[in-house]
């Protein structure tokens, strides 16, 4: 008599998903699966469009990473056009990259994920929110807003605005950074670094205080895939693709980004509207590999600044071989790169080519295909273009982030799930542990998708003729 489980919407993400649990005749998990319940279509409809309109067609992808959309759609653009960026461009992409990078994670890190850190998974929903964490630890909640808005003042300032920026085109940058707008930077960016150290010990804090459960929490073998640059340290701008296995072993390095399907295959599934890139060599589903921050520092070989290299090193030491596997480790990784880039930004701005005006370069070629390959917040993303004469867009392929963690996702929810619901027995804490797992990866479901009101936390209990047996209510 099988009974289903449904959780919907999965909470604090973004976007629209719902868990499905499916239990045996004793109560226990026969399957479970992630299912991203949104079609939005901009791979069909971007068809017949410029090439000059997509790095602003494409960051309506995202309404929270916007940024690494546009950062993507450029670089296709630029190999369109077949240029070399100039000096300056290639910094400020860089500089409004980093701060996308820091916003975003500072977001996810003290608004979306920490509350089930501070308050325990356990406790009362009520409480275990954005709400909870202003009323009772203020400090906290101000330290994630501040981050976040030292990162979306940099994007305003060099796109115009802080959501869907109008600032990088194929090409180069259309607008140059003023001498002001460093200082501006410059006279906030120690303290933004202090802030990302203070949330690296608050999540030390944390595992020191919770080790079993960090370690053990969605612990699962997988690949894992990142750019890193001629050096091996971690990159988030240009870079080869790596890809390791779950023993450390490198099996693709140096891959070109424009040869991604040499490695990469995709799949659909009927149950959901994301599709499941996979290692073709590996096929599917044993192809499974990860992306993100956890991704991007196990294939890595270190950080290009000193904080953050430093912290790098202690997280290596985690896992058998440099592999650090369990999910709840994707947030340490998470704030170690938030404090790479805050350095980098730093870094950025202190290099007087910064406020240069050389931005931009043009070209009368246009090449009949263009790959832009970036790291977003959450992972690898991949935008592909195949255009006409005259650059319109005949094909388009994107790959998102979220995209590349699909089987890792799915397995983390059936993991918590098979540990935690024995004999048919469920409550709103072991509900919320199977969506704490979907959290590490800070997926991007809908995209620029929002919805506004409360959305409650819900699962129900199906007898097998139907029939409701319970109905569990956050």
């Amino acid at each position: 008599m099988t009974r289903k489980i449904v959780i919907e919407p999965v909470t604090r993400v973004e976007g629209h998903g719902k868990v499905t649990i499916l239990l045996d005749d004793s109560g226990n998990v026969e399957q479970a699966r992630f299912h991203v319940t949104q079609v939005r279509g901009f791979e069909k409809f971007c068809e017949g469009r410029l090439l000059w309109e997509m790095p602003l067609i494409t960051a309506r992808i995202c309404g929270i990473c916007p940024v690494s959309h546009h950062l993507a759609s450029a670089k296709a653009g630029d190999a369109i056009l077949g240029v070399e960026l100039t000096p300056t461009a290639k910094k400020l992409r860089r500089l409004i990259h980093m701060a996308q990078l820091v916003q975003s994670h500072a977001l996810h890190f003290f608004h979306l994920a920490s509350p089930d850190l501070l308050f325990g998974m356990d406790a009362d929903p009520a409480k275990r929110n954005v709400m909870g964490l202003i009323a009772e630890m203020p400090e906290i909640a101000t330290k994630g807003v501040m981050l976040r808005a030292f990162g979306q003042k940099i994007i305003e300032m060099l796109g115009n605005k802080r959501v869907h920026p109008n600032a990088a085109i194929p090409g180069g940058m259309n607008k140059v950074l003023s001498p002001d707008m460093r200082d501006q930077i410059l006279s906030q960016v120690d303290e933004v670094i202090a802030d990302c150290q203070f949330a690296i010990d608050l999540f030390k804090d944390y595992c020191a205080k919770n080790t079993e459960v960090v370690n053990s929490f969605a612990d699962f073998t997988s690949a894992y895939l990142g750019l890193v640059d001629e050096n091996g340290n971690v990159e988030y701008y240009d870079g080869k693709l790596r890809l390791k296995d779950g023993k450390g072993c490198v099996l693709e390095d140096d891959v070109a980004p424009e040869n991604y399907l040499s490695i990469i295959e995709e799949r659909v599934e009927d149950w959901s509207y994301l599709k499941f890139p996979y290692y073709k060599k590996l096929g599917y589903s044993r192809g499974m590999y990860r992306v993100g921050p956890l991704g991007r520092l196990n294939v890595a070989d270190g950080c290009t600044t000193p904080l953050a290299n430093k912290e790098f090193q202690n997280f290596k030491k985690l896992g058998e071989n440099g592999i650090v596997q369990a999910c709840l480790y994707y947030h340490y990784a998470r704030l170690i790169e938030m404090l790479n880039c805050a350095e980098e930004i730093k870094s950025l701005v202190e290099d007087e080519l910064i406020c240069g005006k050389d931005i931009w370069v043009n070209s009368s070629r246009i090449n009949e295909e263009g790959i832009g390959v970036i790291e977003a917040p959450r992972g690898t993303l991949f935008h592909h273009y195949w255009v006409d004469n005259s650059g319109k867009m005949r094909k388009v392929n994107l790959i998102v982030a979220t995209g590349n963690n699909n089987l890792a996702m799915n397995r983390a929810v059936s993991e918590v799930a098979r540990e935690y619901i024995k004999d048919g027995k469920v409550t709103e804490g072991i509900l919320n542990r199977v969506e704490v797992a979907i959290r590490c990866y800070d997926p991007c479901l809908s995209c620029s998708s929002h919805a506004l009101g409360h959305m409650p936390l819900e699962i129900t209990i199906l007898e097998p003729d139907g029939n409701v047996r319970q109905i569990l209510r956050s």
